[in-house]
């Protein structure tokens, strides 16, 4: 069954799970490709804020089954976000979805992995995602240390202080990217390919208040692990921070969607280095 958030999407002009139906070439650019790993996942205050500016979403959940495009020719961007499996599980669709990130850099197309859709970018391209070495997650909100070379990334905005975090893996920087941010529990929270417009961060901007709830309370038992805060800190946090959470987001989906790097493909690096 699909949530309220699908229905509404679906009502607003998002494709149907798994449609792959040409669109005339005057409008082959107005499609997001939006990648989820659950029935009950929905791309949140992110797909809100698509659809407010005009954006199809293309919703797709490999792990029931549905395709991913074989060319980004008719979407202008992809988004894959988190869920509760690891992207070094054995599944068919964790893999496929790991090797189908290269379909998005080789034509740089504009990409964004939140979570697991990072660390799946980062498997990708050779890199390693891996447990707290002392069993510590991150979940409720976090700070967050922006890096020098975040001044000089003309998509990614200046970062609020804080983020909302649910994950107990982490993940090394790989060859050919760049740190823009990072954490004190885990290092590496966000960062860019080289040379395209994809990026990888390790927070969850997309949470609106009826997902906080959900987590919290369908998955619970996170919140006894190593380094989780209470459900009252998270509601706490919510109150806040994320006025500045939103006002981030909405600055960096107008600034990662509106330059399209697919205009000039000299001198792409080698995106799988690390292979």
């Amino acid at each position: 069954m699909r949530t309220l958030l699908d229905r509404s999407l679906e009502t607003n002009g998002a494709a149907a799970s798994g449609a792959l139906s040409p669109k005339p070439a005057s409008d082959t650019r107005e499609k997001i490709l939006i990648v989820l790993h659950q029935e009950s996942s929905t791309p949140g205050r992110i797909g809100q804020m698509l659809i407010a500016r005009g954006y199809t979403l293309d919703i797709r959940r490999p792990a029931l089954g549905d395709p991913l495009p074989e060319t980004m020719i008719q979407h202008k961007g992809a988004i894959i976000f988190g869920g509760p499996m690891s992207c070094n599980d054995p599944d068919e669709f964790v893999r496929r979805e790991i090797e189908w990130c290269g379909v998005s850099l080789k034509e740089r197309a504009p990409f964004l992995g939140i979570c697991l859709g990072a660390q799946m970018l980062v498997k990708h391209l050779g890199g390693k995602v891996e447990p707290h070495p002392e069993g510590c997650v991150e979940v409720g909100y976090y700070p967050i240390h922006p890096v020098e070379d975040l001044q000089h990334d003309r998509v990614m905005p200046c970062l609020p202080s804080h983020f909302y975090q649910w994950h107990k893996e982490g993940f090394e920087l790989p060859a050919g990217t760049t740190l823009l941010a990072r954490g004190d529990l885990f290092e590496n929270q966000a960062y860019r390919v080289n040379g395209t417009h994809a990026y990888g961060i390790q927070f969850h901007t997309e949470l609106t208040l009826a997902m906080l709830h959900r987590w919290t309370v369908k998955a619970s038992e996170r919140l006894s692990a190593p380094g989780a805060k209470s459900r009252s800190e998270h509601l706490e946090g919510r109150l806040i921070y994320d006025k500045a959470i939103r006002s981030w987001l909405s600055t960096f989906l107008d600034q990662w969607l509106d330059a399209d790097p697919r205009q000039n493909t000299s001198n792409v690096p080698n995106l799988r280095a690390g292979h």
